[in-house]
């Protein structure tokens, strides 16, 4: 009995140390690649006195890194399936630290533009891999607070991309933007190595004809939305490619939907949770990516505030995650995900309603604090369970395909806000004058709240939790982490 115990406790102290590694490397990465989709924004005036380029190079330097992030993010997923997480991971992080090294040390603007497609080939591939190498190396019942941290880690990212690019623009050099990437990747390339455990999907075949179906679906949605503001909606490529993306993607929808073997089957989306907390996702990120657009310009232009002031005044929206999300992981362990995903949405949206409401060509920062902490605790909210929701609405084998699918929608949410958003903004507004630039934020703002309280009704699509008896009944049975009833 006693060797029997010795042996037990060894093992359970391995395995908390494997999930330890787990968390650690993976929250590393993810911050790495969340935090590229908006770092650079601030940094747009000094790379182009640094190197030149017209308003459309400044603009891709932006947009090489969403689209090819976007349109290969299921694809990457997919390829860890077939031929290992683990390794798949480390290609795609190496691939993300090399090509981070070269846009810091780009000599023009059009190397820095190509640069960052391939940063986000490499952040496609690492990126959806990153829940489902965590979701193997912790147990079902941690999950929740595991997933709050990783949460909490990104939701960080995305919110502070603007405050960490302007901070080491203002500071530093614009190219330490991109080398603060290296040191990060270095180090995690041999922990990856030495601490992931391999895992692996179905072990199916690629499914050729839908990689293709899906890529370029997503690559003429995506790059109509990243151009559309700038070129105008009726430009003939824009309409071109928002057209011929929406063909191939219903496309992918009718082939996913027969063949044998899909690289996405379409079942997954009968279930409640997946379809659910998909369709939430979406639209969480039209109205908080965009939010975020225009106001770190909106602190800037208007309100007059450097981009490390205006960073630091955001702290209380961006940094709310790193404090709330991991309680709200551990809540959605013990009450389900559904009810906490959705109050989360509901404050987000609250938040950015409030600050429509008190945005003037002169407010004081103490009128718009009650937006930013409702706003980031909403955020908060949301990170850790709606992944949690995501990983326990399938089996352990669709886990990496599901992940790469909730990255997929969640990086198109992101092009369609900044894009509808700053549409509005236009329509309504401009850069002549503050008064013009409230004139348009306001819609804009009220639009995003709008949109992100119809995710927190998507939210409650999402099944309520089952009884712990049966969900555990349930568990055992398919050795799956089946925290959410999935109504298949």
């Amino acid at each position: 009995m006693t060797q029997q115990t010795a042996v037990s406790g060894t093992t359970s102290a391995t395995s908390r140390a494997g999930a330890v590694w787990a968390l650690i490397i993976t929250s590393v990465a993810g911050f790495m690649a969340a935090l590229d989709n908006l770092v650079v924004t601030t940094a747009l005036p000094a790379i182009r006195e640094d190197l030149g380029g017209a308003l459309d190079d400044l603009e891709w330097t932006v947009s090489a890194y969403t689209l090819t992030f976007a349109v290969l993010l299921m694809f990457g997923a997919a390829l860890g399936d077939r031929f290992g997480r683990r390794r798949l991971f480390i290609a795609g992080l190496a691939v993300f630290t090399g090509a981070s090294a070269a846009a810091a040390m780009a000599p023009g603007i059009g190397s820095l533009i190509a640069a960052r497609a391939v940063q986000g080939v490499g952040a496609a591939v690492m990126m959806p891999l990153t829940l489902t190498l965590l979701t193997a190396a912790v147990p079902a019942a941690r999950r929740g607070t595991v997933y709050g941290i990783w949460g909490a880690v990104n939701g960080l990212a995305v919110a502070s991309g603007p405050l960490i690019g302007g901070s080491l623009t203002e500071h530093v050099s614009w190219h330490w933007i991109f080398w603060l990437n290296v040191p990060l990747g270095l180090i995690a390339l041999p922990l990856a190595r030495l601490r992931l455990a391999e895992s692996r999907g179905t072990g199916a075949r690629l499914d050729i004809p839908g990689t293709l179906l899906a890529s370029g679906g997503l690559f003429g949605i995506v790059y109509g939305l990243v151009r559309g503001p700038a070129d105008g909606w009726t430009d003939s490529v824009v309409l071109t490619a928002l057209i011929a993306g929406g063909a191939l993607l219903a496309g992918f929808v009718l082939y996913s939907s027969r063949a044998a073997e899909p690289m996405l089957p379409m079942r997954l989306f009968r279930s409640r949770a997946f379809a659910g907390i998909n369709a939430a996702s979406l639209l969480m990120f039209v109205g908080m990516f965009g939010s975020i657009f225009l106001l770190s310009q909106y602190m800037q232009g208007v309100l007059g505030y450097s981009p490390t002031e205006a960073g630091l005044r955001m702290l209380p929206w961006t940094g709310m995650p790193m404090l709330v999300a991991p309680v709200a992981g551990i809540l959605s362990d013990r009450v389900g995900g559904r009810p906490v995903v959705a109050a989360g949405l509901f404050l987000q949206a609250a938040g950015l309603g409030y600050m429509a409401w008190v945005a003037t060509a002169d407010a004081s920062y103490a009128v718009q604090l009650p937006a930013l902490i409702i706003s980031g605790i909403g955020m908060a909210l949301y990170f850790a369970p709606a992944a949690n929701l995501v990983m326990s609405s399938v089996r352990p084998q669709e886990q990496g395909i599901a992940s790469g699918a909730n990255n997929a929608l969640r990086e198109v949410g992101g092009a369609l806000g900044i894009a509808v958003m700053s549409s509005i903004f236009s329509a309504r507004g401009g850069y002549e004058s503050a008064q013009s630039f409230v004139d348009g934020l306001r819609p804009a703002l009220v639009t995003g709240s709008g949109v992100v309280a119809l995710a927190a009704v998507a939210a409650l699509v999402i099944p309520a939790r089952r009884t712990a008896g049966r969900t555990g009944q349930a568990a055992r049975r398919t050795s799956a982490p089946v925290l959410e009833t999935t109504s298949r």
